[in-house]
Formats: C-alpha cells, structure tokens, sequence
C-alpha cells in the first residue's frame, strides 16, 4: 500500500463536500501537472491519502481512499490528463496544520514541506503514521 496527500481549495471543493459524496467517491479531476498525473497514474485501490485544505486552513482535514484507477480526466480534453476517484474515510480528529508539519523534525523531508505547490504527493508510510498520530488518530486506517 502506498500513502498519499491530496491538496483541494476548500472554497471550491472542501472536506465536507468530499464526505458528501459517500462510498461512490470523486474523481479527483482538473490536475494539470504532470508529476501529480503521474503520482495518480501510481496508485493502487485502497491507497490511502490525507486531504489537505490549501489556501484557507492549510491543514490535513481527513483520510481518503483510491476507490477508482487512473482513468481519463473527465474535464479535460486531452487524454493526457488522466485521475483517480477518492472517497473519505475518517476525519483528522484534529486538523493537522502546515506549520505543525513544519515543525515536527520527523517529517522535515515530507514532500508537503520540500514541493509545497504539487497538487498530489507521495507520502511515506512513516510520514502517514506520524501525521496521523498528530492529528489524534490513534489506529490509522491503512
């Protein structure tokens, strides 16, 4: 299993718009950069990832899971463009925000700290753990 962060404006689609949308998930589309397609392209059924509010908040909000395949981008018109479908699990019990990643010497090398405009980042197993145990998730869903 691989672990992932994915970065949404709240104003345009937020946490609790994700959990809205049930166990049928969202295509996590509209990403036009190609390292976070090819981190998409990555994925397995069942990778887990954090949402993270960017631009207001700042903050891991809640777990997510890949529920669909890298498939074409319905928004784009380009087959280049490919995404996943995600669908919520839990909510951070406490949101985990940016400057607590940053302060915390454990997750110094955390893509969200070295690549903080990519859109869809790989996240270690560790760095999954250490976020979750930040944010009061006890036993994490993996």
């Amino acid at each position: 299993m691989a672990y992932w962060l994915f970065k949404s404006e709240p104003f345009k689609f937020s946490w609790d718009m994700q959990k809205a949308k049930g166990a049928a998930g969202q295509e996590w589309d509209g990403v036009r950069n190609y390292q976070a397609r090819n981190n998409m392209r990555a994925m397995q059924i069942g990778d887990k990832g954090f949402f993270y509010h960017s631009n207001e908040g700042l903050a891991v909000v809640g777990i997510v899971e890949v529920c669909a395949l890298a498939h074409p981008d319905s928004t784009a018109n380009n087959p280049t463009w490919e995404c996943v479908d995600i669908r919520a699990v839990c909510d951070m019990p406490k949101p985990v925000t940016l400057a607590d990643v940053k302060a915390n010497p454990a997750l110094s090398e955390m893509s969200l700290v070295k690549s903080m405009r990519l859109s869809v980042q790989p996240v270690t197993e560790d760095e999954y753990l250490e976020v979750c145990r930040m944010g009061g998730l006890d036993n994490p869903p993996k």
